[in-house]
């Protein structure tokens, strides 16, 4: 278990954490282990108790030498953890999130996993080498491992899959067409519920051969995406 003072590995804040062991991890209840990294949601219900936890959290961070990605809007405030060291979640990451559920329940805040979401738009293509400038340029990035990154955050990433659609079945030539599709990144938990949803608002399921890590959906044209989670990977 992680968080455990018996298990040996917790003495290496650097360890890299796989999604299994941040999932059955202790204290986390408020959280949910997205695309880049841990986020919850605290519902403040108005700006100024969103401004003093945030306060609060920066100053925690200060403390822990380890410093999220927060957002402040007027009813609510967004906070993502990951440890940019090793590209990963760590115990330090555990950590700080527990520490900022504890202050986010002193000043009364609750919060609210549902709905929780990132978004990764993909490009299928055989030549990501050639095209990855391309897209760090209009984006205002750079290329890092072959692919287009914004390090300032205002836009998401973006990845390059090979030819073949989402679950590695070559595509027939009509659906060539499609080179774009969004990676809908959410809570495991939340998954078959948001699935469920885009049935219902007149989606069709193309594939449900790799769930729970992702499900293949197309809408009513035919354009296709994937609803993923971080179970089985």
């Amino acid at each position: 278990m992680v968080g455990s003072m018996s298990d040996p590995r917790d003495d290496d804040p650097r360890r890299r954490l796989s999604a299994t062991e941040v999932r059955e991890a202790p204290g986390l209840d408020d959280w949910r282990h997205l695309l880049t990294g841990l986020r919850a949601r605290f519902r403040t219900g108005d700006f100024a108790t969103g401004l003093t936890l945030v306060d609060r959290i920066g100053a925690a961070a200060e403390q822990a030498d380890h410093h999220p990605d927060i957002s402040l809007t007027y009813p609510a405030v967004i906070v993502t953890l990951s440890s940019h060291d090793v590209r990963g979640i760590t115990s330090r990451d555990l950590d700080l999130a527990r520490t900022i559920s504890a202050l986010a329940a002193e000043l009364g805040v609750t919060a609210d996993v549902s709905g929780l979401t990132e978004l990764e738009p993909a490009l299928d293509t055989s030549a990501p080498e050639r095209l990855g400038p391309f897209y760090a340029a209009l984006l205002g990035g750079e290329v890092r491992d072959g692919e287009p990154v914004d390090p300032s955050g205002q836009v998401p990433g973006m990845w390059f899959q090979g030819p073949g659609d989402q679950d590695g079945t070559p595509l027939p030539p009509q659906d060539h067409e499609q080179r774009w599709h969004l990676d809908v990144w959410v809570p495991h938990d939340e998954a078959e519920r948001r699935l469920q949803a885009v049935l219902g608002a007149g989606g069709r399921l193309v594939s449900g051969a790799e769930a729970p890590s992702f499900w293949v959906v197309e809408d009513a044209d035919g354009n296709r995406s994937c609803i993923c989670t971080r179970l089985d990977r």
